[in-house]
């Protein structure tokens, strides 16, 4: 009785699927669990040729590409579900938002398993026992991660290669091909244990083949990491603070200044620039606020700069733009450099159709009624500080996910990154979000300093290496004085690097169909 049960339709284009996807959520951050993609995508392969054999015969009264658009759709809805349900934690803060709480859990899931249900539909006529088929949907997965980023705004939030965050020796490699390229290794590796239940002989030389490409990357992220490295001698000191500010406690300005300088620990004598996490003052017009202006100027010093996400807002046409910025300042709260935000949130920044939805007393999910505008002014912070000029690129909360953002910009000497983590409470958001940042620093091959409010606040070196942290639980100030190093310009974008590989293995995939391999 049980067995008919597995051998039913139900459990294997809908219940099977899904727990597959679930499970998947192990392989990232906090639980770094990532061999559990050994058995989830080769399981997934074999469903699909399984429920391709049963739809010419069990199935035959469905629509084949109906049972493969369910299957990749319950296999979607599962890895999404589980991977990002704390997004729905964000809509607790308001009453009027909890209606929206049950929406949030199905529909978006359900919207992005499209990046899954699609591809699968594709190419799972193709299918069959043979290395050919595992390139191929290798392929099919990678390009659809590759969109998933760049649509609508873009979403490239845990795709396959976040798995491997626990592993920074594995990850060097970005610097040379960036991380669609190596999402697309990534991913075949994870389809690789399939090649075991062919019968071609090949597998024989394959899987030796490969696993031989995993421990040489290995090796050669062991090799950089470990090569002897010469900084400039000019250094900066940096303090990042965390002050674990209660989302309903940032209406008092006085309060949060209060905290974040009380933890900060400001030596009027010693050269310091404070970094202080996302939004800690939501009021656009705090700088007019004579207590605040007080407290900055009895606190700390000429000798220190404090960088810090504000509301800010500027009248363009006679109209009023309101925006999410990171702002430098100095001991007299006076802005010497300022970045608004480019990426915003979709529903938590920004309304779509905001004149329609306003209609009907739907807001943004960030305080205020407004949304927010995308910035387009400068996308460097610059200053001078201890006589050099400091070029840094912000990232601003969601804008780590994007890998493009930290080579589309000119030279820095410093990635910094703010965050707001309250909004998804003691879920494993706040984790996931902190492993985007240990990518990008490889990326950008320069220090990246982490401040979030409730998340985990981090210094992390240009290898991805975390030199000190904050987790969420923790309030204080980290300290460290670093070197100023500047960024390296790649003449080829990571884009171009992956469609080229891309193209390749679409060619390698022909040959070997050609050959029935």
């Amino acid at each position: 009785m049980t067995l008919d049960f597995f051998n039913k339709r139900v459990f294997i284009i809908f219940i099977f699927p899904l727990i597959l996807g679930g499970i998947t959520v192990l392989g990232f951050q906090p639980f770094n669990l990532f061999f559990v993609n050994f058995f989830s995508l080769p399981l997934l392969f074999f469903s699909i040729i399984y429920v391709k054999k049963k739809s010419k015969s069990t199935y035959r009264k469905k629509p084949f590409l109906k049972n493969l658009f369910i299957l990749g759709s319950s296999f979607g809805f599962g890895f999404f579900f589980f991977g990002i349900f704390w997004i729905a934690h964000s809509l607790t803060f308001d009453e009027s938002f909890k209606i929206l709480i049950p929406l949030s859990l199905i529909l978006i899931p359900l919207f992005l398993s499209l990046f899954f249900s699609l591809p699968i539909m594709l190419i799972g006529n193709f299918c069959e026992k043979n290395f050919s088929s595992i390139i191929l949907i290798s392929l099919v997965f990678s390009f659809s991660d590759f969109i998933r980023s760049k649509i609508l705004t873009g979403f490239p939030w845990n795709i396959w290669s976040y798995s491997f965050s626990w592993s920074i020796e594995s990850l060097q490699i970005l610097k040379l091909i960036g991380i669609f390229s190596f999402n697309l290794f990534v991913i075949i590796i994870f389809f690789l244990p399939s090649l075991i239940f062919f019968r071609n002989k090949l597998k024989y030389y394959l899987i030796p083949l490969f696993i031989v490409l995993t421990f040489s990357n290995y090796f050669y992220g062991s090799y950089k990491i470990n090569s002897i490295k010469q900084y400039p001698q000019e250094k900066i000191n940096f303090k990042i603070v965390s002050a674990k500010i209660d989302m309903a406690n940032f209406k008092d300005e006085v309060d949060v200044a209060t905290k974040l300088i009380k933890y900060s620990e400001p030596n009027k004598k010693l050269k310091m620039v404070f970094i202080w996490p996302e939004g800690v003052f939501i009021n656009e017009n705090f700088y007019k606020n004579t207590e605040i202006k007080e407290l900055f100027k009895n606190n700390f010093s000429e000798n220190h700069l404090i960088i810090f996400g504000a509301n800010t807002s500027k009248k363009i046409s006679s109209i009023n733009k309101y925006y999410n910025s990171m702002l430098v300042s100095n001991n007299n709260l006076e802005f010497i450099s300022k970045y608004d935000k480019k990426k915003l949130v979709p529903f938590g920044e920004f309304l779509p159709f905001e004149s329609i939805l306003n209609t009907i007393g739907i807001k943004k999910i960030t305080p205020g009624y407004e949304s927010f505008s995308s910035g387009d002014g400068n996308s460097l912070l610059k200053f001078n500080f201890n006589k050099k000029k400091i070029k840094i690129l912000p990232l601003i909360c969601y804008e780590i996910i994007f890998p493009g953002l930290v080579e589309d910009n000119d030279k820095y000497n410093f990635l910094i990154n703010i965050s707001e983590d309250a909004w998804f409470g003691k879920s494993i958001g706040p984790h996931q979000h902190f492993a985007k940042a240990i990518f990008r620093s490889i990326e950008s091959n320069v220090f990246t300093l982490r401040a979030a409010n409730m998340g985990v606040s981090a210094f992390i070196s240009p290898e991805g290496k975390i030199l000190k942290n904050l987790q969420p639980n923790e309030i204080g100030n980290i300290e460290l004085s670093l070197p100023i190093l500047e960024n390296d310009k790649k003449e080829i974008k990571n884009d171009l690097i992956f469609l080229s590989v891309l193209i390749t293995f679409v060619i390698t995939f022909l040959i070997l169909r050609k050959f029935k391999i």
